[in-house]
């Protein structure tokens, strides 16, 4: 027995989709670092190139991935337990680092407690895994991440008993909750924090607010959970994300350490009782082996540093070149989408020049995010840039200068 007939199958599949532009190009391989220097924050090589390029397309918001404390930590807790930890969870696979981890995370946030998971993927899958019953319904907003809209599909609920609601339209969730028929016990708004391709955010206190006007109409009431992967860490005052921008905390926050915090891994913070509940019901949580040490031990350190002194000099310089790239923009007369976030999307709405700009961007060392058509719809093509810590004032000078430069050449 061979493959050999599906083989023919996939292939036919796969020319499908690269006819529909759908395809995912060769992936880039990182073959080299080299830290800031000389007023530039660090570049990258990669193999096949003989450039130096900037990390316009990275989630390391902070820049903490290496970072020496972070690096050292995860280098001690490998010395004394090895590099995996051998079985799932509940085979004595669980380590001092797993529990000092997820007591730090739930502290951080301000909540009972708290379960890591190997992704943010898993772990909205594994929350979904855990709350839902055959009298539970599902919102959520239109334009949720793909994690969140597996964990809706995974939930084992009828598809009645699922709602969206136009992308942060307060009217149209109201509309959604006046929809949910009789009968049901539990209500689970779910939504993302920051919207990754967007750089906008979900207004937490508008809809924990009306939430609230729902809440007594279900015997388990009404359950807001955020997805705030892209915020944790980036957002707000203190850096502990979205809900401390809009001041308004959700009933459960899911997030990840592989974005702004330099690791890997997800968590769900929460109620002591729901995150029993998770530990006990959610597969994804069961079934496979947790994060290494290291990662563990990384994480914590991470989450000391964002606590720190430190912490706030990185956020603030985060949000200064932040507003910098957005000024430059502004002054090109360039389209974006208006947030302090950093994830700043530019706007060209035409499939070609983005192509362009985006090779124009590789040839001259910068990494970006180019959608096209038919990722996107016509006329709403974009580049996401994504500003981190570590770029400073030059690296973000360098890059407006070259959008200008495209700009003469058109």
């Amino acid at each position: 027995m061979t493959t050999a007939k599906l083989d023919k199958s996939l292939k036919k599949e796969l020319s499908e989709l690269e006819e529909e532009g759908r395809s995912k190009s060769e992936e880039r391989v990182i073959n080299g670092y080299i830290p800031p220097a000389g007023g530039k924050g660090p570049r990258y090589k990669l193999l096949g190139s003989e450039n130096e390029f900037i990390r316009l397309n990275s989630n390391s918001y902070l820049s903490l991935s290496n970072h020496p404390k972070l690096i050292d930590a995860a280098d001690e807790a490998t010395r004394k337990f090895g590099v995996g930890p051998g079985a799932v969870r509940f085979i004595d696979g669980t380590f001092v680092y797993h529990k000092q981890l997820e007591q730090r995370v739930a502290d951080f946030l301000g909540k009972d407690s708290a379960k890591i998971f190997n992704s943010a993927y898993t772990a909205n899958c594994g929350l979904a895994l855990s709350i839902s019953n055959k009298k539970t319904h599902w919102i959520g907003d239109q334009l949720n991440h793909n994690s969140i809209i597996r964990a809706m599909r995974i939930s084992n609920i009828p598809r009645e008993n699922k709602g969206i609601f136009k992308h942060n339209d307060m009217a149209d969730l109201e509309r959604c909750l006046d929809q949910v028929k009789p009968g049901i016990e539990r209500v689970v708004v779910i939504f993302d924090g920051i919207f990754s391709m967007r750089g906008d955010h979900a207004p937490i206190d508008k809809i924990v607010e009306i939430c609230k006007g729902y809440d007594d109409k279900f015997s388990d009431g009404v359950i807001t959970v955020v997805d705030d992967s892209h915020g944790m860490g980036a957002y707000g005052d203190r850096g502990r994300g979205t809900q401390d921008h809009c001041g308004a905390m959700p009933d459960i926050i899911v997030g990840t350490f592989g974005k702004a915090f330099g690791v890997n891994g997800g968590f769900i913070a929460g109620s002591k009782t729901l995150v029993e509940s998770v530990r006990q019901k959610a597969d994804t949580y069961i079934y496979t082996n947790p994060l290494s040490v290291a990662d563990c031990a990384a994480a914590v350190k991470a989450l000391d540093i964002c606590d720190s002194h430190e912490g706030l000099v990185l956020l603030k310089n985060l949000k200064e070149r932040t507003s910098q790239f957005r000024q430059g923009l502004d002054s090109l007369g360039l389209e974006s989408i208006c947030g302090p976030h950093p994830v700043v999307p530019l706007m060209v709405r035409d499939t070609a020049k983005t192509h362009e700009l985006v090779t124009y961007l590789y040839d001259h060392g910068v990494l970006v995010v180019g959608l096209t058509f038919p990722v996107v719809p016509k006329g709403d093509e974009t580049i996401r840039f994504q500003i981190n810590a570590a770029h400073t004032r030059t690296d973000i000078d360098w890059v407006i200068r070259l959008l200008a430069q495209f700009g003469q050449k058109q």
